[in-house]
């Protein structure tokens, strides 16, 4: 049974729900509804809001003397199977897998001198959820998992010249999973675990003429070794505690912000993340023994955005945006907890600016996700015996979509 509880562990660590949603992987790029208009591009150079703490703090030297920034979001993504499982076990193809989820973010940004600025950003980086119907046929690989984060990011900017800025802020992050899936004669599974841990981001925008800003921001790894349990709903005398050391991935953003006239603003970015830190995951009991390494063989991934803003009068802003995003997961290395493709992404929103003190900014996009091919063996424990395992094959397509709408607040002091 040792290798089913490695399986269960290595998908509370990679809990892929979120994967069908956003960023590559199962990262969260929705931290802030101002940028969702243009599908993030430039988020590294637009330096808009107190948001910029997450994506380039640097960007806190272009803000007023205290501004703060409330920002919720309404992530529903859609995954549904079409296939078959080898041998035959009964069941239907798990209905819609996605799930309604709601991911908020907060910023405070402050002048502390004249060339120093001081912020604080809580945010989610990774995470939502997933669930395939209790019966359906791939039950035996996946039936729910649910990722969350919460990360607080103290930040500091220094305006170093007139066209220089710098930036630097510090990650401190809670993540929490929970994991179920059919172990057959053994009943339902459930893993559930948490950690903290902690990392850094830097940022350096430079106003390279009086209509363009260059921005380049990086956010460092954050080691995990996520603790709990796994549980057997009829075998009791399997639990125990697990724990699973994990690398959440670095990232890279080059931005590009620039007035094209006094109507037009045009943004670009590239981002690049570092998922080739997946090449393995080694399971352990508290003990120390080792219970198996499992072979994941991400890859580095790219996201490429383009967007524009129009500034329709004083009062209204609108936003347009488009991003393609590159899936880490190679056909070879799909699962059923992580059913990730390629993504393309159209995005528009507005902003309105209430008075001179006060805005509010909206916007929706939806993700189409090319067609994903899936064909994963796991050894299974099927009735009557709960040994040896039973090789199970799930075979067949997602066709998944995601839909984004976020608001945001944003405040001056």
């Amino acid at each position: 049974m040792s290798h089913r509880v490695n399986r269960l562990a290595a998908a509370l660590v990679l809990a892929g729900c979120a994967n069908l949603a956003h960023a590559a992987g199962f990262a969260l790029i929705e931290q802030n509804a101002s940028g969702l208009g243009n599908a993030y591009a430039g988020q590294a150079a637009a330096a808009t809001d107190a948001s910029t703490i997450f994506f380039n703090p640097a960007g806190m030297t272009y803000l007023p003397d205290r501004q703060g920034v409330a920002a919720g979001h309404l992530i529903k993504p859609q995954a549904e199977f079409t296939g078959t499982v080898t041998p035959a076990i009964g069941g239907g193809n798990g209905g819609d897998a996605g799930g309604l989820a709601l991911v908020p973010n907060a910023y405070f940004a402050f002048r502390l001198t004249p060339d120093v600025h001081l912020g604080v950003g809580m945010n989610a980086p990774f995470g939502l959820k997933t669930e395939y119907d209790a019966t359906w046929k791939g039950r035996t690989q996946a039936v729910k998992s649910e990722l969350k984060t919460i990360n607080l990011n103290p930040s500091i900017a220094w305006k170093a010249s007139e066209s220089l800025s710098l930036g630097a802020g510090v990650s401190i992050q809670y993540a929490e999973a929970t994991l179920t899936n059919s172990a057959g004669g053994a009943g339902l599974a459930t893993v559930k675990g948490d950690d903290y841990g902690w990392g850094y981001n830097l940022g350096a925008l430079w106003q390279a003429s009086e209509a363009t800003r260059i921005g380049l921001a990086y956010r460092s790894e954050v080691e995990q070794t996520l603790a709990g349990d796994v549980g057997f709903s009829t075998v009791a005398s399997l639990d125990g505690p697990v724990n699973a050391g994990i690398t959440l991935p670095d990232s890279a953003s080059l931005s590009l912000f620039h007035k094209l006239s006094p109507k037009w603003d045009l943004l670009a970015d590239v981002t690049w993340t570092g998922w080739s830190d997946f090449k393995e995951l080694r399971i352990v009991r508290n003990s120390g023994a080792v219970l198996a390494v499992t072979p994941e063989n991400w890859d580095d991934s790219y996201r490429y955005s383009l967007g524009a803003n129009y500034h329709l009068n004083d009062k209204l802003t609108l936003r347009g945006g488009f991003a393609f995003d590159e899936t880490p997961v190679s056909d070879a290395s799909r699962t059923a907890r992580i059913p990730d493709e390629d993504r393309t992404w159209i995005a528009f929103g507005a902003q309105y600016r209430l008075s001179r003190q006060s805005a509010i900014n909206v916007g929706y996009a939806h993700l189409f996700v090319k067609d994903a091919r899936i064909n994963k063996t796991e050894d299974s424990y099927l009735p009557p015996q709960p040994n040896p395992p039973t090789p199970v094959t799930l075979s067949g397509t997602y066709k998944a979509s995601v839909d984004i709408l976020s608001a945001q607040l944003t405040l001056n002091f």
